[in-house]
C-alpha cells in the first residue's frame, strides 16, 4: 500500500514512466518523419526537464534492448506509473523557482508568473504605515514580500491573520503594537498552514462521500491537522479472506410497502420506518430494508438507510481532551436516521488483537456485529466514515440499530445510528461505545477477568450517568 498522502495508481500524484515489452517477431516499429520526430524529442526534452525538476524519484527512460540474434525481437516503450508523494504546492514552487512551465500541475505561461496572496506571515509598522509579509501561493519562501495594507486586497484573509493574533495574544501579557515577536508570527503560520490543510482535506471527503450532505471541517482549538492514516470510505471494506456478498436473492413486487407484503414481512418482522420517514420499531428489533431486486423505486418509504447521511455534518476538535467530534449544522428530528458506522471488516479473533493495541493508545474503533453470532467485528481506526469521528457519551443521542438490506448474512448486519431525540444545530453526536445492536450495553464494559484484562480508557463524556471507563 502505498504511503499517507499518496494516491492510487492512476491518480493525481502519479507520472507515466517507462518500461520495456518486447514486439512479436516480424512487428518492427515504424519509422517516422524526422522533422516530426525531432520536433517531439525537443518537445520530450521539455518535458523530461520539467519532470526531473519537479520530481526527483522519477526513474530515468530505460535504454533500447538489443534485438534477439536471428528472432528479430524489438522492444517498445510502453508507460506504467510511479507514485510521487511531493504535494501539489511544492510541485508548483518548485516548477516557478525554476521558470518552468507543466500544466499537468496547473503551470502554463500565462500564470507562470501570477502573484496571489496564499497567507500572512508577520506584520510591522514602518513610519506609521503597515506592512504584512504575505506568502504568495504556488511560490517558494523565499519569495515571501512584505506588501503596504493600501496594496492587499483579501479582507478575509486579513481578518484571519488578526484574529489568530488576538488569540495567541490573549493568553500573552504584553503586546508589541509595532511588530510581532517571533514567536506569535510563527504561531500565525502554523494556524494558516492548518486552515489551509484542513480546506484540502475537507474538499477530499466532499469528494468521496456517495451521501447527499456535505462534510465540514474546523479546528478553533489547537494547532492538529488532517489525521495522517485515515481513508474516507462509504461502505464496508472486507479483510483478507472475508466475503461480503452485497447481492439479494428475492426482493417485493410491492407497489405500496406501506399496505402490503415487503421485505419486512418476508423475514418475519415490522416495517421499521413510519410516514416520516422516522423509525417506529424498539431498540434491538433488525430493519430489512427493500433491496435491489425490489420492484419499488428510489422513493421507497423503505429505502432510507440506504440513501446515506442526508444532515450537513463537521467534524470538530472539540475543546474537552476529546480529541475530534462530530456535530450537526442543522436539526435533526428525533428518531430520524443521521448515519452508517463503516469500516474494515475483521474476524473477531483479528479485533481481539487490535482491542490490546487500541487499549494500550487510549482508542476504541472495534464494533462487534454480533447480532446473531460472534464472528465479525467492524474496525474504523484506519478506514471509515464521518463516524469514525463521533465521540463516546455514557448518555448518547444516537442509537444503534442493525439493517439489512443486500447483503441478508445475519453474521453481517450493516450499523446504523438513529437519532434518540431532537438534536439541534450545533449539537455534537454521540453514541454509546458500548452499545450493541440488540440495545443491550455490552458486558465487556463489567467483565475484566485476569484472562482478559485490558488498559483501561477514562471516559471524558461528562454525562450524570457516566460510567467512568470506555471499555
Amino acid at each position: 500500500m502505498a504511503a499517507a498522502g499518496a494516491e492510487a495508481p492512476g491518480g493525481e500524484g502519479w507520472r507515466a514512466a517507462p518500461r520495456t515489452v518486447p514486439c512479436p517477431p516480424g512487428k518492427l516499429p515504424k519509422p517516422g518523419k524526422p522533422g516530426r520526430n525531432a520536433r517531439s524529442d525537443r518537445r520530450a526534452t521539455r518535458r523530461d526537464i520539467a519532470f526531473r525538476a519537479t520530481d526527483t524519484a522519477a526513474p530515468r527512460r530505460a535504454p533500447r534492448a538489443p534485438p534477439c540474434p536471428r528472432k528479430e525481437f524489438y522492444f517498445l516503450i510502453v508507460a506504467w506509473c510511479v507514485p510521487c508523494l511531493v504535494s501539489l504546492d511544492t510541485l508548483q514552487e518548485l516548477c516557478r523557482k525554476e521558470k518552468l512551465t507543466c500544466k499537468s500541475i496547473g503551470i502554463t505561461k500565462r500564470n507562470l508568473n501570477n502573484y496571489e496572496v496564499e497567507y500572512l506571515c508577520d506584520y510591522k509598522v514602518v513610519k506609521d504605515m503597515e506592512y504584512y509579509l504575505v506568502k504568495w501561493k504556488g511560490w517558494p519562501d523565499s519569495t515571501n514580500t512584505w506588501e503596504p495594507l493600501q496594496n492587499l486586497k483579501c479582507p478575509l484573509l486579513l481578518q484571519q491573520f488578526s484574529n489568530d493574533k488576538h488569540n495567541y495574544l490573549s493568553q500573552v501579557k504584553k503586546e508589541n503594537h509595532r511588530a510581532l515577536k517571533p514567536a506569535v508570527a510563527e504561531y500565525i503560520v502554523k494556524k494558516a498552514k492548518q486552515r489551509i490543510a484542513l480546506q484540502r482535506w475537507q474538499d477530499e471527503l466532499n469528494r468521496r462521500k456517495t451521501h447527499k450532505g456535505m462534510i465540514f471541517v474546523e479546528n478553533t482549538v489547537d494547532l492538529e491537522g488532517p489525521p495522517s492514516d485515515f481513508y474516507y470510505i462509504n461502505e464496508y471494506k472486507p479483510a483478507p479472506g472475508i466475503s461480503l456478498v452485497n447481492e439479494a436473492t428475492f426482493g417485493c413486487s410491492c407497489t405500496d410497502c406501506f399496505f402490503e407484503k415487503c421485505c419486512p414481512a418476508e423475514a418475519g418482522v415490522l416495517l421499521a420506518y413510519n410516514k416520516n420517514q422516522q423509525i417506529k420499531i424498539p431498540p434491538g428489533t433488525p430493519i430489512y430494508e427493500c433491496n435491489s431486486r425490489c420492484q419499488c423505486g428510489p422513493d421507497c418509504p423503505n429505502r432510507i438507510v440506504q440513501k446515506g447521511t442526508q444532515y450537513s455534518l463537521c467534524i470538530f476538535r472539540t475543546s474537552n481532551g476529546c480529541g475530534w467530534g462530530v456535530k450537526t449544522l442543522v436539526k435533526i428530528k428525533r428518531m430520524s436516521f443521521v448515519m452508517e458506522y463503516v469500516g474494515e471488516v475483521i474476524t473477531s479473533e483479528e479485533a481481539e488483537r487490535r482491542g490490546q493495541l487500541y487499549d494500550n493508545k487510549g482508542i476504541t474503533y472495534l464494533f462487534d456485529l454480533d447480532y446473531e453470532s460472534d464472528e465479525f467485528t467492524v474496525d474504523a481506526a484506519r478506514y471509515g466514515n464521518v463516524s469514525h469521528f463521533v465521540n463516546h457519551s455514557c448518555d448518547p443521542n444516537l442509537q444503534v440499530f442493525n439493517v439489512f438490506i443486500d447483503n441478508l448474512d445475519t453474521r453481517l448486519p450493516r450499523i446504523a445510528l438513529f437519532s434518540t431525540r431532537t438534536i439541534n444545530a450545533g449539537e455534537e453526536l454521540t453514541f454509546d461505545y458500548q452499545m450493541k445492536g440488540s440495545g443491550d450495553v455490552s458486558s465487556d464494559s463489567i467483565d475484566h477477568s485476569p484472562a482478559k484484562k485490558r488498559a483501561r480508557t477514562v471516559c471524558k463524556c461528562g454525562a450524570v450517568t457516566c460510567r467512568g471507563y470506555l471499555n
